[in-house]
This record gives C-alpha cells, structure tokens and sequence, in this order.
C-alpha cells in the first residue's frame, strides 16, 4: 500500500458534532482534540512520516469569546497531554502559525513541547495555530523584503526556495494528501503555498467520529489518483 509521506487534516465539525448529541459545543472540541492523539497514532502505524492539522486559524478569533476561551483553556490542557504522548510515542511536534497573538503561558507550553520533543524520531506532527496561509506568506514577503533592504538579499536571487525557507512550515515537505472533515469542500486559508499539487479528500464525517478505518479510506482514494507533475506520472 502506498501511503503519503505527509497527511494534512482540516479537524471540522467538532460543533456539529455536539449539537447533534444535544451536547455545548465545548464537548464537541474536547471529543475532537482527544481524536487527535488517536488518529497520530493510527497514521504513524500505517507508515505516515508527517501529519499536520489545523487547529485554529486566525480567522477563529471571531467565534464568540466564550467559545474562543474555552478552546484556549483546551489548548493549554491539550499542550501537557501532548508532551506526554511527544515522550511516550517518539512523536517530534511542531507548532507553526504566529504564536504572538497567543497567551504567555501557551507560548511558553509550546516551547517546552518543542524542544522536548524536537529530537524525536518518530511521527513529525505540526499544530497549526492561529494559522492563517495568508499570513504566513506576507509574514514571509516581508522578511524577505527586510532582507533585500539591508542588501543582504537582492532581488535577482529571491526563487521559490527563497519563500519556501522563510514559510512557517520549512524544512517540511509538501502534504501529498489534505484531509477535511464534516462535509465542507474548501481549503479555508489552509497551506495554500504548500498544498499547490497535493490531492484533496472530502469527507461527510465529522472529525470526533473519524476513525482509522476513515483514515484507511482516505489512503485508498488517494491511492487511486492519477498523480501527475509536469504531465508525468508519478511511478
């Protein structure tokens, strides 16, 4: 079986999840970040190398503030749970979005996950936090245009190499499948640089009901394309 090399998952559905089962919609997100730790290890079984997923975008900051506070006290909870499953499964984490909107304890959770587990061998997963695809790239063209300024950087050698090493997901490769949950069949501002020849899978099941088997499925179907760069088929 061929498996991608890199799997990146948009959770949806964790609030519909909930209000179908009559349940708040903190259930939901609570169900849904425990599904998480589950679907690490079930894709790293089946030979996944990296898996990234969105977390919370910075266009989650518009959900009602008690929403947007209970998923930042999920956060901080899911941060210690997390760097107890990065020590027992090997797993190196990563945490990619701008971190500076973030609490002071949350980013200094992130820090000691990522230098806890940053020598781990095993599944490389990156959390992508008030992340935005947009956002990262003008974070990105502005560094890059404080580096031409200063003449450390001319224009001439700016390549695409020169704005993949400055994107938060660098030293990363490319997903080679996305994933998206709960029914919705768009990208929402998710690795738009990065998922520029990956294959799309969209799934009616929300994300705190998607299992291995829907993992399996998701493979298979990717499996099935055609894959193709420059009109050659990918062997």
């Amino acid at each position: 079986m061929k498996v991608p090399t890199h799997i990146a998952i948009i959770l949806d559905g964790n609030g519909r999840w909930a209000k179908a089962k009559g349940l708040p919609r903190k259930a939901g997100h609570v169900q849904g970040a425990k599904n998480v730790e589950k679907i690490c290890e079930e894709a790293y079984k089946l030979g996944v190398q990296y898996l990234t997923v969105y977390a919370f975008s910075t266009e989650n900051w518009n959900r009602p503030q008690d929403e947007v506070d209970a998923l930042m006290q999920l956060l901080r909870n899911y941060m210690k749970t997390c760097l107890k499953t990065a020590e027992k499964n090997n797993m190196c984490v990563r945490v990619i979005g701008d971190k500076s909107r973030l609490a002071d304890d949350i980013r200094t959770s992130i820090a000691q996950l990522e230098e806890a587990s940053k020598n781990n061998t095993g599944l490389h997963f990156q959390i992508a936090l008030n992340y935005g695809s947009r956002d990262e790239i003008t974070r990105a063209v502005k560094s890059i245009a404080k580096k031409v300024a200063v003449g450390e950087l001319s224009e001439q050698d700016i390549t695409e190499e020169t704005i993949e090493n400055e994107l938060d997901t660098v030293g990363i490769p490319d997903p080679d499948l996305m994933i998206r949950t709960s029914g919705e069949q768009r990208i929402s501002n998710y690795l738009l640089w990065q998922l520029a020849y990956s294959e799309f899978y969209f799934t009616s099941v929300p994300w705190p009901d998607f299992t291995k088997e829907e993992l399996v499925k998701a493979i298979e179907a990717y499996q099935n394309r055609d894959r193709r760069y420059g009109l050659v088929k990918e062997e």
